[in-house]
Formats: structure tokens, sequence, C-alpha cells
């Protein structure tokens, strides 16, 4: 937001009333939102947290997620620069993924909203169970 732009009481800052399709394609926040919003990119982040792990340990170490969808996880979370890949050497060479600096600086961002979300579960599931028998507070 410049200054001299007139927010909204109550909306973020940042945030220029109305939202266009335009003002969205530009926020930076809306990729790296999508990165760690998507199913399987945080716990492929947390897992790499602990270690490097080769491609077939990540596929063993992460039940319901097709192979498939774990090249497409870790391809996009090496091109946003969350993780490496490194190829060894050899002929059998594995290829290792682990967490870059900037990997590592999301991390305990994404473990606070982990937390927060632990700690609201049971006001979270209340309010919906108040919304969908039609209970408002």
């Amino acid at each position: 937001m410049s200054p001299g732009d007139d927010a909204a009481p109550g909306t973020a800052v940042g945030i220029r009333v109305p939202v266009t399709l335009a003002d969205r394609a530009a926020c930076s926040a809306s990729e790296v939102l999508h990165r760690v919003g998507d199913k399987w990119s945080v716990l492929v982040l947390s897992l790499l947290s602990q270690r490097g792990y080769g491609f077939n340990e990540l596929d063993r170490a992460v039940h319901g997620l097709s192979r498939r969808m774990l090249t497409r996880t870790l391809g996009a979370l090496v091109r946003d620069g969350l993780v490496s890949r490194t190829p060894g050497s050899g002929t059998a060479a594995r290829v290792e993924y682990a967490l870059t600096a900037l990997g590592r600086s999301l991390l305990p961002l994404v473990v606070a909203l982990g937390e927060w979300a632990v700690a609201n579960r049971s006001t979270i599931s209340e309010a919906r169970a108040q919304h969908d028998t039609g209970i408002t507070r």
C-alpha cells in the first residue's frame, strides 16, 4: 500500500479494495501461500527438515503420495528455491533432496501455523458443528 492510500478499517495492510485479478496475480504472497497450502509440500518440507532424503526414501516415507505427485511437489519446491536437488555420482546415482536456507527460514512460520491449528482445533470443530446445524454465535 502506498502512502496516502485509504484502507478500509479491518482490512489487511497493503490490500486495496476492490481486489482485482491483476492485484492477485501480482501478489508475491499468493505464490508462497499456494505452495505451502497444497496437500503435500508442507509434509515434504517437514521430512526434509530432519535430513536429506533420496526420492525412493521419500516415496516410502509418505503413504498416499503417488510417485507422480511426489515428482511434481519436489519439482515445485526445487523451482521455488525451498529444496535443493543434488545428483550423486556413479552408475546407480541417488539424487538427494534437502532443505535450502530459504526452506529452513520458512519452516518456523509453517510450524507456527500448524501449532495454531492444533491449539484451535476444538474451537474450529465447534464452530463448524454450530454452523452445520444452523446455530450461529
